[in-house]
């Protein structure tokens, strides 16, 4: 998983447990639509201004966001491992939602 993927994930699932649309987090930041939707996506990196700015909205330290990255990073590191394990004996996936990695024998 990259950085910028946990990054969007993080900001996103926070921004919707707090019950904020993408567009009171935008319009509250004062960073355009688009863009955040392509920083929550993964798709595009935030600079520490930014990022700094979307904390501030939701209430967090850039500190204990960096804290959620790590751990969804350290995650999506086990995910890798035990896919890679289940594939040498023969084992699939199925689908991955969120955090929950549903597997099925091969």
């Amino acid at each position: 998983m990259l950085l910028r993927h946990a990054i969007g994930h993080v900001l996103r699932r926070l921004r919707l447990e707090q019950g904020k649309t993408l567009r009171q987090l935008a319009i509250a930041s004062r960073v355009s639509l688009p863009y955040l939707s392509e920083i929550e996506r993964g798709r595009k990196e935030a600079s520490s201004e930014i990022l700094a700015t979307v904390c501030r909205v939701l209430d967090i330290t850039l500190g204990d966001l960096l804290d959620d990255v790590s751990r969804e990073l350290a995650l999506g590191e086990v995910a890798v491992l035990e896919m890679t394990s289940l594939s040498e004996i023969g084992g699939g996936v199925l689908s991955i939602d969120n955090r929950d990695v549903y597997l099925m024998a091969a």
